[in-house]
C-alpha cells in the first residue's frame, strides 16, 4: 500500500492559501444562455462554433444535459447579438436570469395528442383492412383525416420545429427525414382520399410521431433530475456582510466588499470572503476545505477562506480577496467547468444518429429517383419514398437508449438509489477504478462513553447528546441507545462550545472547555470526563469495498486527513492507493491524472472539498447524507445510505449498456432487412409503419426484459 502525502497541505493555513491559489486557472463564464432544443452532439458543435466566432465572445462550453451554454465574454458584453447569431443557425436561445434557470420541456400534451389519435385512427383502419370497400371505405378514410391532420399538425410540432430551425440555415438534423416522412405521409394520404384512393397512411403518420415523442420524454425524464453543484456552492457565499466603518458596523452587500476592508462577523456565520483574521483565537469549521468535521483554531494574522465556519466569536477580519478571486468562488468555477466538459460526453445513440441521418436521406432520394427514372410515374416513386422514409425512421434508435435507461434508473431507485444524469449509466458501466474520500464516506468519528461513568452519568450524557444535532453527538447518543435518559433543564447549545443544562440542581455540559481547547469533556455536577474520540469505519465499508474488489475493480483513497490515518483505514480495507492531506484542487488534479493514465474513475464522496473531483471524474457517487453541493454534483445518490449498493449499481450499468447494445444491434437488423424491402417497392406505406412500429416495440420489450433480472 502506498500513501502519499501532499507536501505543501501539511503545512497547515499557508498550504490552504496554496492550493486556493492552484484553482484560479478556470475563467468565470460572464453569461448563461438556456438553450431548450438542442439534444444531441452536432447541436453542441453548431452551438460553439457559432458563439465562438461573435465579437467579444473568448470561450464558450455547451452543456447538453443541463442545455445550457457557459459564455466568458469581454466585460460588459450584450447577449443579444448571440443569441441572434444562434437564431441565424437555427438555435434557439435566451439569456438565463440567473445560472440555475431552466426550461421545462412541453412533450407531454403533444405525446397525448399523437397516442390518443393514433389509437382511434387505428380503429378505422382495422375496419379498412377488414374489407370495407367503396363509399365505406372513403368515409372512413375522411373520418381518419379530420382525426390524424389536426392531431399531427400539433403533436409533430418539435419535430417540425427543430427541422426548420436546421434547414433555414442549409444543415441537418435528425428531426428533418423525421418531419418529411410526416408531412408526406401526411400530403399522400390526403392526395389519395381526395382522389377516391385504396389507401391513405394517416396511422402511419400519427405512429411515428407518437413513438419518436415517446423517446423524447423518456430523455427527458432523465434530464430533469440534473441540478449544478457549482450553483450550491455560490449559495454558500452570504449576501451581506458588516463592515467596521467610521460610524460604526454597517450592513453591506458582499459585492461592496473591497480589499482592505475591515469586517465584523459574529459567531456561527460564514465568512464571506477571503481574509486576515485581525483577533482571536477563533475555532473554525474548515470542512469546506479539507472535508474533516473536526473545527481548528486560528490566532490573529491567520488566513481564512470564504465558505469557511467561524464558530466562535465575534471577530474582527481584514479582505485580502473579493468577488471572482475568493476561494469559494474559485471552486464553484472549477466544479463548473468539471460539469461542462461531463455535459459534452456523447452518448451512444447521438453517435449512431450522427451516421444514421443523412444514410436517410440519400437512401430515400435515391429510391424516389430510381423508380421515376424506372417507371416515370411520379406517384409511385413518392409512395416508395414515403415507405422508405417510414421504415427507416429512427424511431428504434431514439428509444434504443432512453428505454433502457428508464428500465434501469427506475430498477436503481427501487433498490435505494437516485440516478441524476442522462449519461451516468453509459459512465458508470466502464468504470475500472473507484475512488473514495475518507471520512463521512468511509469513516467516522466517535466520541467513546467513559468506562468510569456511573449509570446516572451515562443517562445524563444521553440527555446531552440527544439535545444536540452535531454529527458526533447524534453517534454517541447512537452507542448510547440503551440507556434511558435524564429530564434536563435550562438547555442551551453553543456554536463551537457544546450542550449546557441543568440536572438535579447541577451544572451538566458536554462540550469544549473553551475557545481552542482540544478535548470533548463531560461534566456533570463537581465530576469531569474527557472524551477520547477514535475513527472508525462505517458499518458497510468493508463490505462494499470487497464486493468491488471480486468485480475486479481497484480502488484508491483520496482525504484531507493525515497520512498517518489515511493509512491505517486504506490497510484495514485492503484499498492500495492513498492521497493523504489533499484540498479539493489536488483531488481534482489527482482523478484528471488517473483518467490522463487510461483509468476510468468512479469518484464516491460527500463532502463540500469532494465535489469538483465529483464532477471531474468519468462517473460519480455520493451517499444520501451527503450536502447538497456533493448530491447535486454526483452523477447517483445513495438515497438509503448504504455502501453496499454501489457494486449492485455498476452491475446494472453494465447490463444496461449490454441492452442498449443489443438494442442497436436490433435496429439495424431491422433496417437491414426492411431498407431494401422498401427501396424495391414491396413494402406499402402502411406495412412499413406496422414494421417500424414492431421495432420500436421489440426494443421497449428488450428494454424492460434485461431489467428486470
Amino acid at each position: 500500500m502506498s500513501v502519499v502525502a501532499c507536501p505543501g497541505c501539511a503545512a497547515g493555513p499557508p498550504a490552504a492559501a496554496a492550493a486556493a491559489g492552484r484553482l484560479a486557472a478556470p475563467v468565470a463564464p460572464t453569461h448563461h444562455l438556456v438553450l431548450p432544443r438542442i439534444h444531441c452532439a452536432g447541436c453542441i458543435r453548431t452551438v460553439e462554433t457559432t458563439l465562438t466566432t461573435v465579437p467579444g465572445i473568448r470561450a464558450a462550453r455547451v452543456n447538453l444535459t443541463r442545455r445550457r451554454a457557459a459564455i466568458t465574454a469581454d466585460p460588459g458584453a450584450d447577449p443579444g447579438p448571440w443569441i441572434r447569431a444562434l437564431a441565424a443557425a437555427g438555435v434557439e436561445a435566451h439569456e438565463a436570469s440567473e445560472p440555475g434557470a431552466r426550461l421545462s420541456g412541453d412533450l407531454l400534451p403533444h405525446l397525448g395528442v399523437a397516442g390518443f389519435a393514433m389509437m382511434n385512427v387505428m380503429l378505422l383502419s382495422v375496419a379498412v383492412w377488414s374489407g370495407a370497400a367503396d363509399s365505406t371505405r372513403d368515409l372512413l378514410h375522411w373520418v381518419s383525416a379530420a382525426i390524424a391532420l389536426p392531431a399531427t399538425a400539433f403533436a409533430a410540432q418539435p419535430f417540425f420545429r427543430n427541422a426548420w430551425g436546421a434547414l433555414r440555415v442549409a444543415r441537418l438534423n435528425m428531426d428533418v427525414p423525421i418531419s418529411l416522412a410526416i408531412l408526406l405521409a401526411c400530403g399522400m394520404s390526403l392526395f389519395e382520399v381526395a382522389f377516391g384512393g385504396a389507401h391513405a397512411w394517416f396511422d402511419a403518420a400519427l405512429a411515428l410521431t407518437f413513438f419518436l415523442l415517446l423517446g423524447r420524454v423518456l430523455d427527458q425524464r432523465l434530464r430533469q433530475a440534473a441540478k449544478s453543484a457549482a450553483d450550491d456552492l455560490a449559495a454558500l457565499e452570504p449576501s451581506r456582510v458588516d463592515r467596521i466603518e467610521p460610524a460604526g458596523r454597517v450592513s453591506r452587500p458582499v459585492a461592496e466588499i473591497a480589499i482592505g476592508d475591515r469586517l465584523w462577523l459574529a459567531a456561527g456565520g460564514r465568512v464571506p470572503v477571503d481574509a486576515t483574521l485581525l483577533d482571536g483565537p477563533v475555532q473554525i469549521d474548515r470542512s469546506f476545505l479539507t472535508g474533516e468535521s473536526d473545527p481548528v483554531t486560528r490566532h490573529p494574522g491567520a488566513d481564512l477562506h470564504a465558505g469557511e465556519i467561524c464558530l466562535t466569536g465575534p471577530i474582527t477580519l481584514r479582505a485580502t480577496a473579493v468577488g471572482e478571486d475568493t476561494t469559494l468562488r474559485r471552486i464553484s468555477q472549477l466544479v463548473a467547468t468539471a460539469e461542462g466538459a461531463r455535459g459534452r460526453f456523447r452518448s451512444l445513440a447521438d453517435r449512431a444518429a450522427g451516421i444514421y441521418t443523412p444514410m436517410v436521406h440519400i437512401v430515400s432520394a435515391l429510391a424516389f429517383t430510381g423508380w421515376l427514372v424506372a417507371t416515370g410515374d411520379v406517384r409511385m416513386a413518392l409512395n416508395v419514398a414515403i415507405a422508405t422514409l417510414i421504415i427507416t425512421c429512427p424511431c428504434a434508435l431514439g428509444l434504443a437508449v432512453p428505454a433502457v435507461a428508464v428500465a434501469a434508473t427506475s430498477r436503481l431507485y427501487r433498490a435505494g438509489l437516485l440516478v441524476k444524469s442522462d449519461t451516468a449509466l453509459e459512465r458508470l458501466a466502464g468504470v475500472g477504478t473507484v475512488v473514495f474520500d475518507k471520512t463521512g464516506t468511509l469513516s467516522q468519528r466517535t466520541l467513546l462513553v467513559p468506562e468510569r461513568a456511573s449509570d446516572a452519568q451515562r443517562r445524563v450524557l444521553r440527555a446531552l447528546a440527544d439535545a444536540s444535532s452535531h454529527p458526533l453527538c447524534r453517534r454517541l447518543a447512537a452507542s448510547l441507545a440503551d440507556t434511558a435518559p435524564v429530564a434536563l433543564h435550562g438547555v442551551c447549545e453553543t456554536a463551537g462550545q457544546g450542550v449546557r443544562a441543568v440536572w438535579n440542581g447541577q451544572p451538566v455540559s458536554l462540550g469544549r472547555d473553551g475557545p481552542g481547547a482540544p478535548d470533548t469533556v463531560f461534566v456533570c455536577g463537581t465530576r469531569r470526563f474527557v472524551l477520547r474520540s477514535v475513527e472508525t469505519l462505517l458499518p458497510d465499508a468493508a463490505q462494499a469495498v470487497a464486493a468491488l474488489h471480486g468485480m475486479g475493480l481497484k480502488t484508491c483513497m483520496l482525504t484531507g486527513d493525515t497520512a498517518a490515518n489515511a493509512a491505517e483505514i486504506a490497510q484495514s480495507l485492503g484499498i492500495g492507493r492513498v492521497w493523504a492531506g489533499v484540498g479539493p484542487a489536488q483531488k481534482v488534479d489527482l482523478v484528471t491524472e488517473l483518467r490522463a493514465g487510461g483509468e476510468t474513475v468512479l469518484m464516491v464522496g460527500d463532502g463540500l472539498n469532494d465535489t469538483a473531483a465529483l464532477a471531474a471524474a468519468e462517473a460519480s457517487i455520493a451517499p444520501g447524507a451527503a450536502l447538497d453541493a456533493s448530491r447535486n454534483a454526483a452523477d447517483i445518490v445513495i438515497v438509503s445510505g448504504q455502501l453496499t449498493k454501489i457494486a449492485p449499481a455498476i452491475a446494472i450499468a453494465r447490463r444496461a449498456r449490454r441492452r442498449i447494445l443489443q438494442n442497436f444491434a436490433i435496429a439495424a437488423s431491422y433496417n437491414a432487412i426492411a431498407i431494401p424491402v422498401a427501396v424495391l417497392g414491396f413494402a406499402t406505406p402502411l406495412a412499413a409503419a406496422i414494421a417500424m412500429s414492431t421495432s420500436s416495440i421489440t426494443v421497449v420489450m428488450n428494454a424492460l426484459r434485461g431489467m428486470r433480472q
